[in-house]
């Protein structure tokens, strides 16, 4: 006989899950809701081979993008498990300001379906120690914990710091946010000093890549410190035909 749990019971009638998306009751956590989830645009092959900037049609093994042949990324890829778009803005927007923590588990999962083959190291973009303050919480660090948690590739929330902090980069064009996180990052010294990431294949996380700028100049300081590569593993991306984030 399986003994009933009055209280679990009553909480779950009382606060039942709600989709992440509108906040309908739904079946399970984490679960959205048939209209937001059909809204979302799950991303994945084909792509680009660079870039993994998504392709319309497959165009054959180790296509590359128009811009990926002008100008190769350092990284070895940019993999985002939606499209930028109303939903997967709204989950971003109240995980980071709205405090709604429990978004990065909802992120995490199809997220840790994208990672590479043969990853060595997950590290989030970090926040500076000022704004970590005010937040009470790096969102990256946690979709990151949430990544780890399922796929059971380590992750280090100290490997890479922000030493100074920047303005928004919303709104601002592709030159004027390289230009506004230029030098911001480093790797921290206990990290430098023990070559937490020297030859490894670090996998970095963020909640959503825009110009790229960010991930750009956190892979300019991984990949001076050692690092074997650098895959970018985000939630959501703003693709070119969505418009600017």
């Amino acid at each position: 006989m399986r003994w009933l749990d009055p209280i679990g019971a009553a909480a779950r009638l009382a606060l039942p899950p709600r989709c992440p998306g509108c906040g309908i009751p739904v079946v399970a956590d984490h679960r959205f809701c048939a209209t937001c989830w059909n809204s979302l645009r799950f991303l994945g092959p084909p792509w680009c081979a660079a870039c993994n900037l998504p392709f319309a049609h497959d165009r054959g093994d180790g296509a590359r993008c128009a811009a990926c042949l002008a100008d190769p990324p350092r990284h070895a890829g940019l993999r985002a498990a939606v499209a930028y778009g109303p939903v997967a803005r709204s989950l971003a927007l109240r995980l980071k300001y709205g405090g709604r923590i429990a978004f990065a588990e909802t992120m995490a999962g199809p997220m840790a379906r994208l990672l590479p083959e043969g990853a060595d190291l997950i590290v989030p973009v970090p926040l500076h120690r000022w704004r970590l303050w005010s937040r009470g919480f790096n969102q990256a660090g946690l979709i990151a914990a949430g990544v780890a948690s399922r796929s059971g590739v380590p992750v280090d929330h100290d490997a890479l710091l922000r030493r100074r902090q920047t303005l928004s980069l919303r709104g601002l064009g592709g030159r004027a946010r390289a230009r506004t996180v230029a030098g911001a990052f480093a790797i921290s010294g206990e990290a430098s000093r023990e070559g937490r990431v020297r030859d490894k294949a670090v996998v970095l996380v963020d909640d959503v890549c825009a110009s790229g700028a960010t991930t750009d100049a956190c892979t300019r300081v991984l990949r001076s410190a050692g690092a074997r590569s650098v895959t970018i593993l985000c939630w959501a991306r703003v693709l070119p035909e969505t418009g600017d984030y």
